[in-house]
């Protein structure tokens, strides 16, 4: 038996990332229809419950994808049966190959559909393939503003090199998966650790001045981390890219630059502390 609720306005959309652009949608429903296409690489399945705090209710495409306009708004019809609101985006698309557009939907549903106007950044339609090709780019300031957050990538704790806590200064090597992966280089960043976030700085690229792999490392600052748990998930959150990636002749030489990068981040001024 399906169980019933009382919810009168939703919300529609992927909202990978939960931007400044869906938080105006978000803010006009009293829940949000979250329609996961298995690829939130800017805000990952679950994890946009960190930032919506209200009601979600979770489409997955593959099981809605081949509904026709028409079948979808029956579905939304048996899921919220006291819906009488639906709150969009101005280029909301729904049913089979996107055939169903905002005057479709206005068609279709007997209620009331608000549609949200284009929000732009500097001239710039602000989307999710916007703040992806900025993280790409390594302009993390500018994703940020968008998201009006910090972005965060998050990953298990794996075996490093063993050069770190050796040669040059301890790090936590991270496996990030499903997220979109910033430009190669240094980053001013918090990290995770149990319950607590500490200040730190991140390295994400190819160890060009030893192994050559692609790692994703995280040293704390002034803090001495004893060993983590490798189940235990390590969130990372991007402030600014420091410097890019470059080759070093020899260890000590980046170790000069690793200790230059880590005063710098002594010195920035974290405020961000998420609950």
């Amino acid at each position: 038996m399906r169980l019933k609720n009382s919810i009168r306005s939703i919300a529609i959309g992927s909202f990978d990332g939960v931007h400044i652009a869906h938080q105006r949608l978000i803010g006009m429903a009293d829940a949000v229809a979250v329609i996961e296409k298995g690829r939130g690489y800017i805000t990952h399945g679950y994890r946009r419950c960190d930032f919506i705090d209200k009601p979600i209710h979770i489409y997955h495409f593959e099981d809605i994808k081949s509904l026709s306009p028409r079948e979808f708004i029956l579905q939304l019809r048996e899921d919220f049966p006291e819906l009488d609101r639906i709150v969009v985006g101005y280029d909301f698309r729904f049913g089979y190959r996107k055939s169903g557009d905002v005057e479709l939907l206005r068609e279709l549903f007997s209620g009331e559909v608000n549609v949200v106007d284009e929000i732009k950044y500097r001239g710039l339609s602000i989307h999710s393939c916007l703040i992806r090709e900025a993280i790409g780019r390594g302009s993390i300031r500018v994703a940020n503003r968008l998201l009006n957050r910090p972005y965060r990538v998050e990953g298990l704790p794996i075996e490093g090199q063993g050069l770190g806590s050796m040669e040059l200064v301890p790090t936590i090597n991270i496996d990030v998966r499903y997220y979109t992966i910033p430009k190669s280089g240094v980053y001013i960043t918090e990290t995770l650790i149990g319950d607590e976030w500490l200040d730190s700085v991140t390295f994400i690229g190819d160890r060009e001045s030893t192994d050559g792999k692609f790692a994703v490392e995280t040293h704390i600052l002034d803090r001495d981390i004893a060993v983590v748990d490798r189940y235990r998930e390590i969130e990372i959150l991007l402030h600014s890219r420091l410097r890019g990636n470059r080759r070093f002749d020899n260890l000590e030489d980046l170790k000069m630059q690793i200790v230059e990068d880590i005063d710098i981040a002594r010195a920035y001024p974290y405020r961000y502390r998420p609950q």
